[in-house]
Formats: structure tokens, C-alpha cells, sequence
């Protein structure tokens, strides 16, 4: 992690008014960050998802739900008045100046969410810990709003491997997906804690239990 980073989030973190620890989780595709927060959640700690906070950002009647439509139209409105996330995918789809306008209005929205879900945390578990799980960490710009940050890193043939056994999908396609993520070697330099997760799961949680053991 470079110096300057490191010097910001000190000195955000002095500005912070909590005892809870935070630590936000990152990776990319296929890396286990969910087996990872499995494991964390087993152990006490208390997992926010950002991808479920994602969801919520788009709820009838938040100033995301509104901005989305005044951007991308009304069409993206299902008849139950939820933002179709299909239609809305669609528009934004290897179109990046679509797919920029929708993230300045989401990532805002998810991280002011992370947020009142960590205060809520803290009061009623301040000496407790929190993972923070978000794929689109540093993109996003939320590392700031740890204490440390671990990433999950995976080669690259064995994400591909893993990904199309999941989720049944052709090499292309993961590929394409990988392509358009930050590299291991990206987020390793922005990054406190480094898991690497080629092997098999016992080895993930062995590797994870040591830092569950170095915090808790």
C-alpha cells in the first residue's frame, strides 16, 4: 500500500466517532470472498454486503430510485414500480459512458448506506467486527471506510476454472469478466491483508483464521 494512501486513511479514520473494527473485503471474480465472509460470519463477526446494499439503493422513493429514472427513462420501471434491473442492465451493457453515469449514482448511494449500517453496528456492538464485503472496493472509492483491508486473490486460469463450474458459463465470457476487473497485482498495492486462495477451501479458512485470530 503506498504512503499517501495509507496517510488518508489514518487520518479519515482519526475523524471517526467508533470502537468498531472494520474490515473491508475485497476480490474479484471467483476469488471465495464468500466462503471468506461464511467463515467470518461463523466466528462473531458481522458481514454487510454491498452487493445486497445495491439492491436497496434502488428502492422506490430513494434519490438513486429518482436519478436512475431521470437518466435512463422510464422505460427501466417495471410494472411494480421497481427499477428492472434486466432493462437496466441492458442500456448499460459494454456501453461505458451508460455504465459511468449509473455507478455515480449508485456507488454514492451504497456507500451512505455502509455507512448508517456501520453506526448501527457500532451501538449495539461496539467492540465488535464488521466485514465490509464489496467487489468494487477501490473502483468505488470505499476503502476508506476500514480499519484494514484484505483482498482474495486467485490466479487467473484458476478463477476461469472455478467460474465456469459455478455458474456454467463458457470460457469467453469469464474471461470478458476478468478482463474488465483490476488485476491481483492492482489490488494487492492498495491492500493490508493479501489471502491467496488456489488451493482448497481448508486452506482458505486456515489462511483466514490466522487473521481472525490476529484481530479478535
Amino acid at each position: 500500500m503506498s504512503q499517501a494512501l495509507s496517510r488518508s486513511r489514518i487520518y479519515f479514520q482519526q475523524q471517526k466517532d467508533r470502537y468498531l473494527k472494520v474490515i473491508c473485503l475485497t476480490g474479484g471474480l471467483a476469488s471465495g470472498k464468500s466462503t471468506v465472509c461464511s467463515f467470518l460470519t461463523e466466528k462473531g463477526a458481522s458481514i454487510i454486503d454491498a452487493d445486497k446494499l445495491g439492491h436497496r439503493a434502488y428502492d422506490p422513493g430513494t434519490q438513486a430510485y429518482r436519478e436512475v429514472i431521470e437518466t435512463f427513462g422510464e422505460e427501466v420501471v417495471a410494472e411494480d414500480q421497481n427499477i428492472d434491473r434486466n432493462v437496466l442492465g441492458g442500456i448499460v451493457f459494454e456501453q461505458p459512458d451508460e455504465l459511468k453515469k449509473l455507478t455515480n449514482i449508485v456507488w454514492p448511494e451504497i456507500r451512505r448506506l455502509a455507512e448508517l449500517e456501520i453506526a448501527r453496528l457500532d451501538a449495539i456492538y461496539p467492540d465488535g467486527i464488521v466485514v465490509l464485503e464489496a467487489a468494487v472496493l477501490f473502483e468505488a472509492g470505499w476503502e476508506d471506510l476500514g480499519d484494514e483491508i484484505w483482498v482474495v486473490i486467485v490466479d487467473h486460469d484458476v478463477a476461469i476454472e472455478r467460474s465456469m463450474n459455478r455458474d456454467g458459463s463458457n470460457r469467453e465470457a469469464v474471461e470478458k469478466k476478468l478482463d474488465a476487473q483490476l488485476t491481483n497485482e492492482e489490488r494487492i498495492s492498495r491492500s493490508d491483508i493479501v489471502i491467496e486462495n488456489n488451493g482448497d477451501p481448508e486452506q482458505l479458512i486456515d489462511r483466514v483464521q490466522l487473521e481472525w485470530s490476529r484481530i479478535s
